[in-house]
């Protein structure tokens, strides 16, 4: 991981960490999260657990969401399903993350960014950290808080779209959603660009 002169210097409060997820479902939105740690939450949430949401229990998950949202800066930014069929999956994600770093106030003076791809037309210093989630605290408290933001409304939804098993599946493309899919056809929250919707 080589972060920059500038990563390295500024205090924590100056960075924000940025990362999406959703991208790999077929129905909902993709979901990011901007989040910036007060230097006295560095200690509580490593000893804590914090990583990659992905290598967490959706439990652990929750529980880690709650701690950073009491100790930290999170905001949330999405773009819907109509949005990724419009501009693709990847602009979508890029989408969604320049909106959440535009609700943190004030600004940060750096961003750092999950993946390869930096965010376009954003008016703040980014560098991007292929796999963050797994090295960058402040990354992977924004990869749990969009985690648990995203499984929250995909399980509301469910509520409305029923029949595809997404209160289990959180809109991944699961061999009941599938089904489901073949059953009844897509709704409106479906990426009807992804090939598992075109039905």
């Amino acid at each position: 991981m080589l972060l920059s002169i500038q990563a390295r210097s500024l205090p924590s409060e100056q960075i924000a960490g940025v990362d999406e997820v959703g991208r790999g479902a077929l129905f909902g939105p993709v979901v990011a999260s901007a989040v910036v740690l007060p230097s006295q939450a560095i200690a509580p949430l490593t000893h804590a657990g914090v990583t990659d949401s992905k290598k967490l229990s959706p439990r652990k998950r929750q529980q880690l969401a709650l701690q950073i949202r009491q100790l930290a800066i999170c905001t949330i930014g999405m773009a819907s399903a109509y949005e990724i069929d419009r501009i693709n999956i990847l602009r979508a994600s890029l989408l969604a993350m320049h909106r959440a770093v535009s609700q943190l106030s004030p600004a940060p003076k750096l961003c750092l960014v999950d993946g390869n791809q930096p965010i376009a037309a954003l008016p703040i210093p980014q560098e991007t950290v292929i796999k963050g989630d797994q090295q960058i605290l402040a990354i992977a408290a924004a990869s749990i808080i969009a985690k648990v933001w995203r499984d929250e409304l995909i399980i509301r939804l469910d509520r409305h779209y029923s029949g595809y098993d997404l209160a289990s599946n959180k809109g991944y493309g699961s061999a009941k959603h599938l089904a489901g899919i073949a059953k009844l056809g897509i709704c409106r929250q479906h990426r009807t660009s992804f090939r598992s919707c075109q039905v």
